[in-house]
């Protein structure tokens, strides 16, 4: 029996790759580079790969905006090599006539890929390296102990960036923009933050992970700025020919009574405000795409799809489409970015309304991680329910945000961003 589930979750996968995962994850942190990229056994009908774990980085493309784009496009065309990193969401301004002028409590770089000297994959189960000495596998498992050091760390003090006041006020005054007509909608996010924080990045992942496991889940270590990454979105992938888009508009959270999760699910499915939200986000991205597609070729593979993760139903739609042959693959990438779901529509005026009214620089927070392959493929996610992490600066931060239309109750938006954070604040702070 095939069930028509992009994100169908297989337990069995976890147990038999647990150990490995775990032995695996703290021998990559040895790296001043490294970047891994698990499914979570989520069976993925436009993913690859199972877990990807790459170590050591060989050759390095750091860059800000102005010519980040095209040195990462003369990096892939000479080497054809894996890359794998980051694109901050402050790359806007590449790519429009726009600025970032908000406090960067983080300084990750605005984009940053890596070569790396080892490549483990998990396909289908089954381990293999792709770059490196295979004997590094064995290394990994007879070398390393399973450690889940305890990450209790009830002293953090989590603060806003913004009072609640503060928040209330700024949504009305976009709901004033969208009245008038300057936009339809607006994804507005606000920061919560630790400072003079010491953490250890990797325990602090495998919480996240363990109390949040989702199929774009991730690890980045770039020397001394980590991102913890518990996202549930797909911002875009390229397999073979077709490129898919798989936003997320639509929260609701989940009930411990199957009966009730079931009647909140089949709310969510039915809501016409999350429907209509949805319906701007997939109208941009099939817009955005058709800047790479071939002619006629994109199309709404799925609306309104309802998934469950572990805290929350999610409404995602699929938006597909052919990529125009002459379009290079890291255009493709840049036509797109930054993802409609993190913006809003129409999406350069969204993001000027973003800048205005937000408080903190968004950095790598709702830009994308993934990979490039020598094949020509990739596979890139949004940096939603992400912890932040510069460990030179002993700074910790998260962002959490909702769209914003005519429709929306600021309480509601307001209540929407501490469902979001307190899953986050409880991994920090551990069970009480």
């Amino acid at each position: 029996m095939v069930l028509d589930h992009p994100f169908l979750f297989n337990p069995e996968f976890m147990r038999l790759t647990e150990d490995f995962k775990n032995k695996a994850l703290r021998w990559a942190e040895g790296f001043a580079y490294c970047c891994v990229l698990d499914s979570n056994g989520y069976a993925d009908s436009y993913g690859k790969y199972d877990l990807l774990i790459a170590a050591g980085a060989r050759v390095l493309v750091e860059e800000d905006c102005g010519n980040a784009f095209n040195r990462l496009k003369e990096c892939y065309a000479n080497t054809g090599d894996w890359l794998f990193g980051i694109l901050g969401y402050d790359l806007k301004n590449e790519l429009e006539l726009l600025d970032s002028k908000n406090t960067d409590h983080l300084t990750f770089p605005e984009l940053c890929f890596f070569i790396p000297e080892y490549l483990i994959i998990a396909e289908g189960g089954n381990l293999r390296v792709a770059v490196g000495s295979p004997d590094i596998l064995e290394t990994i498992n007879e070398g390393f102990v399973v450690e889940m050091p305890a990450t209790n760390h009830r002293n953090i003090a989590i603060q806003p960036r913004m009072t609640k006041t503060q928040y209330l006020e700024k949504i009305q005054k976009l709901q004033a923009h969208i009245a008038r007509g300057d936009v339809y909608e607006v994804t507005f996010c606000q920061e919560f933050y630790a400072a003079d924080t010491s953490i250890d990045p990797l325990a602090m992942y495998q919480r996240l992970n363990a109390n949040s496991p989702t199929p774009f889940s991730g690890y980045l270590k770039l020397q001394d700025k980590y991102l913890l990454c518990a996202s549930p979105e797909r911002f875009l992938s390229k397999q073979g020919t077709k490129l898919i888009s798989q936003p997320i508009k639509g929260t609701a959270k989940r009930s411990k009574d199957p009966r009730e999760d079931d009647r909140i699910k089949a709310q969510l499915s039915k809501d016409l405000k999350e429907q209509t939200e949805n319906v701007m986000i997939v109208d941009l991205v099939r817009n955005d795409l058709t800047k790479s597609a071939a002619p006629a070729s994109v199309q709404v593979t799925e609306q309104f799809g309802v998934y469950s993760f572990a805290q929350v139903h999610q409404m995602i739609s699929t938006i597909t489409c052919e990529i125009d042959p002459g379009v290079h693959v890291i255009d493709a990438i840049s036509n797109t970015f930054p993802m409609g779901s993190m913006t809003g529509a129409p999406k350069v005026r969204a993001m000027q309304l973003i800048e205005e009214y937000e408080e903190s620089k968004r950095g790598a927070y709702s830009g994308a991680m993934g990979y490039l392959s020598p094949d020509g493929d990739f596979d890139f996610n949004v940096v939603i329910r992400s912890m932040l992490y510069a460990k030179d600066k002993q700074y910790l931060s998260f962002q959490v945000g909702s769209a914003i239309t005519v429709a929306s109750s600021p309480e509601m938006e307001y209540e929407e961003c501490m469902l979001k954070a307190s899953a986050i604040i409880e991994t920090i702070k551990g069970p009480q």
